[in-house]
């Protein structure tokens, strides 16, 4: 089995399925299928090294980001984990052991950007965490809007015990998900912590009971994402980049950001839609115009 498939593309370190279907590129080339229900999922299953972060792997996962980007199909993208007590185990170790000063320095530039541009997409993306998410697993996590997590499930920013810090964007993310007293303790201790304690303190939005399958999180993430999908997906592509945007200026800035993003939804068909539905009394059909 590859490392990584698109539901419709097939690749070498990764796997996005496309709603229900499966697309195998048997001959090597890249072919993309719409989503047809609008969640796609993206399997990591880079089973011998337990989905670490190596060069192949971030390059693929990069491009595979970029496709989504320009995607007004996919309505909520989803991260999950096909190997087994595992979402992903951080960096290659392997790999950067062998890198000099100044390789290490530009791989983990790419790192940070790989984050930056998951963080930067249009759609709802959530993370569903069945295993250990550690040290760029976690920051892979902590880049996407929402978390799912098994109540099994280990999470943590451990660079600290390998004598590093967080260099994916961590050391920033973190903080703004728990705060900054919070953060500051768990990134100088390199403390991993558990779904129930994740939830309690807003590592993750949900944890749930490890089941027989294994994959707890995924299926709560799976019915967060279908929570989302019949919302007109103009508003919540917007809503997202509002609340992105305004949290990094003042409050003053913040509402001419939100201004700005409300008065893209007011000439929508969606928006429309949206009325015409409640006062007929009836659900809303959106089609994302």
């Amino acid at each position: 089995m590859p490392s990584l498939l698109l539901r419709g593309l097939s690749w070498s370190a990764l796997a996005c399925r496309v709603g229900a279907r499966a697309l195998m590129a048997g001959d090597g080339k890249r072919r993309y299928s719409k989503a047809r229900d609008g969640i796609v999922e993206v399997l990591m299953c880079r089973d011998k090294a337990r989905n670490a972060l190596g060069h192949v792997f971030v390059s693929q996962m990069r491009e595979l980001v970029s496709m989504m980007a320009t995607d007004s199909t996919v309505r909520v993208l989803l991260f999950r984990s096909l190997v087994p007590g595992v979402f992903c185990a951080g960096a290659d170790l392997k790999e950067r052991a062998l890198m000099n000063n100044q390789e290490s320095d530009l791989f983990v530039h790419s790192l940070r950007s790989l984050m930056t541009q998951i963080a930067l997409l249009p759609m709802p993306t959530i993370a569903a965490i069945d295993g250990v998410a550690v040290g760029g697993g976690l920051e892979l996590a902590l880049a996407c809007d929402l978390r799912t997590a098994a109540c099994s499930a280990q999470m943590g920013l451990i660079e600290a015990t390998r004598g590093l810090l967080p260099g994916a964007g961590g050391s920033q993310r973190l903080p703004r998900a728990v705060g900054l007293a919070l953060a500051k303790e768990l990134i100088f201790t390199g403390r991993r912590v558990g779904g129930k304690a994740a939830a309690e303190m807003g590592l993750v939005n949900r944890a749930v009971q490890q089941d027989e399958t294994g994959e707890a999180a995924y299926a709560e993430a799976l019915g967060l994402a279908r929570e989302i999908l019949p919302q007109a997906p103009i508003a919540v592509r917007l809503a997202k980049e509002a609340m992105i945007r305004g949290m990094e200026v003042d409050i003053t800035s913040a509402m001419a950001i939100e201004r700005m993003c409300y008065a893209q939804v007011i000439p929508t068909r969606d928006r429309r839609e949206g009325m015409a539905a409640f006062m007929e009394k009836r659900p809303p059909r959106y089609i994302g115009e």
